[in-house]
């Protein structure tokens, strides 16, 4: 779609001796929009500011996507903290007899290796002593070469299937998949928010032009009405009825400058160089609209197929996974319910010759042992397990209640996008009516048949339909960013 441009241009009658010619810049002669330069800084000083060195420039520098990216290597590294609950663990022990009846001493070497299946763990150890021990530390002889021993011990009822540290290494994976997640849903988020800035510069910008041409239609007209009046052609009630129009325009003019130095304050928060510094953006880079690419038609759009969409986008993936560890969470609570019931087995052999010990100890010993353990009221559990459950049945609500937004939302920004395309349409053939208002009501007046102010009335209207043309343009690029946000389409926001 074309945005309809002002056609306030014209001759305006003075004293029928002279005419002043009040004729726009040609469109022409607008600058081409410069192709996205290698230096970022470039791109966002040098020539007018195109879209995609805006989504450039934020999807590179903006602290938001940055603060993501930190944060999902947080999560990463909480990954490596949980993985060391399963860190072989290696252990020295060492003590010695310096006075006394006894001699005894010994030095023991152990390492122990966590395992997965079965809430495992596995051992072996060495140990020589020396001396001769008292009768309760018997257990410390060794023969002469020391002793070797292995083991290991496992879980048969609770910690069986999950425990603390594998729930850890699970629920910290399941983490930083949803942090690589957020750094998507931050990165749709700031691009849509940056195009929406960029488009509401761009339509401050054409606003200024509207009131600036307005405004030199009636400067000329004021000189022109000066000689007339000095010269006796025309009353004075007509110059001052004319510096009363310069008053209005002036204000309107005024007004739209605040608006787009507000907009360009907004954009420039997206703006950021190599360095991080704001870059706020001059009125000399505006391009030129006719250049930039038109809004799709909402049949287009429709191609896409939403449902899909909505199973892909990143807030849901995000539950799913929170689903996930909601259920873990669950299952690790309902863990703790169950009675403890573990088993080990130990296999040791002394080598060399028999030492203080005595020959009980010149054997290869294999033990077996079980453990049982249970609380009878188990409240503490019960109650875990429980807001488990309901923090899962909440998350699944949520779920739900957020893919119904989403569906929605879509829905509506599609209402809104072909809504806006069609406002766009009439204002365009709005304002080709009230510029041929214009010329006519102009030469009317040229001819002695019309009247100043309807001269001015039909200006006025002229330039208001402008206005709404420029809105009802802005409110569809609105729609569409908004549109490529909700669908995900990255290539659009400047995300491929």
């Amino acid at each position: 779609m074309t945005r309809a441009r002002a056609l306030l241009q014209g001759w305006w009658p003075i004293g029928g001796a002279a005419l002043i010619a009040l004729t726009p810049l040609d469109a022409a002669a607008a600058q081409d929009i410069a192709p996205l330069a290698p230096s970022l800084d470039a791109a966002l000083t040098a020539g007018p500011l195109t879209p995609d060195a805006v989504l450039r420039s934020s999807a590179l520098t903006f602290p938001a996507i940055l603060e993501a990216f930190e944060r999902e290597a947080a999560a990463r590294s909480d990954q490596l903290t949980a993985d060391g609950a399963f860190d072989l663990l290696l252990k020295g022990e060492a003590y010695d007899r310096l006075t006394g009846t006894f001699s005894g001493g010994f030095a023991k070497a152990e390492a122990r290796q966590p395992l997965r299946p079965l809430g495992a763990e596995v051992f072996g150890s060495y140990r020589l002593s020396d001396g001769r021990f008292p009768i309760y530390e018997n257990i410390n002889n060794t023969n002469q070469l020391g002793e070797v021993k292995v083991g290991a011990l496992f879980s048969l009822l609770r910690d069986k299937n999950i425990d603390q540290r594998r729930f850890g290494i699970e629920d910290t994976r399941l983490a930083a998949s949803q942090a690589r997640l957020d750094v998507l849903l931050v990165k749709l988020n700031v691009q849509h928010e940056a195009l929406r800035a960029y488009w509401r510069w761009v339509a401050a910008g054409e606003e200024i032009h509207v009131f600036e041409e307005l405004l030199e239609i009636a400067e000329a007209r004021q000189i022109g009405l000066t000689r007339e009046v000095n010269e006796g052609a025309r009353a004075r009630i007509a110059l001052t009825e004319n510096e009363q129009n310069l008053l209005r325009r002036r204000t309107l003019l005024e007004e739209a400058k605040r608006n787009f130095a507000t907009a360009a304050n907004s954009l420039g928060y997206y703006l950021r160089g190599n360095d991080g510094q704001l870059i706020v953006p001059t009125r000399e880079q505006l391009p030129d609209t006719a250049r930039l690419k038109a809004i799709p038609p909402v049949e287009a759009l429709l191609a896409v197929p939403v449902n899909e969409v909505i199973r892909t986008r990143p807030e849901l993936q995000s539950f799913g996974i929170a689903l996930e560890r909601a259920t873990n969470k669950v299952e690790l609570k309902r863990n703790d319910l169950q009675p403890r019931l573990d088993a080990s087995v130990e296999l040791s052999r002394d080598f060399g010759a028999v030492g203080d010990g005595g020959p009980t100890f010149d054997s290869t010993d294999t033990v077996v042992g079980v453990t049982f353990t249970v609380p009878l009221q188990r409240r503490a559990a019960r109650g875990a397990v429980g807001r488990a459950e309901a923090e899962l049945r909440e998350t699944e609500l949520r779920q739900r209640r957020i893919a119904d937004q989403i569906t929605t939302d879509i829905a509506n920004i599609l209402a809104n996008l072909s809504t806006a395309l069609k406002l766009a349409d009439l204002a365009d053939a709005e304002v080709e009516q009230a510029n041929a208002m214009v010329r006519a009501e102009r030469t009317r007046f040229r001819l002695g048949a019309g009247e100043f102010f309807l001269v001015n009335a039909r200006e006025e209207t002229a330039a208001n339909a402008q206005i709404n043309a420029i809105r009802a343009d802005l409110s569809g690029r609105l729609a569409e960013a908004s549109y490529n946000a909700a669908t995900m389409n990255l290539p659009a926001l400047g995300l491929e």
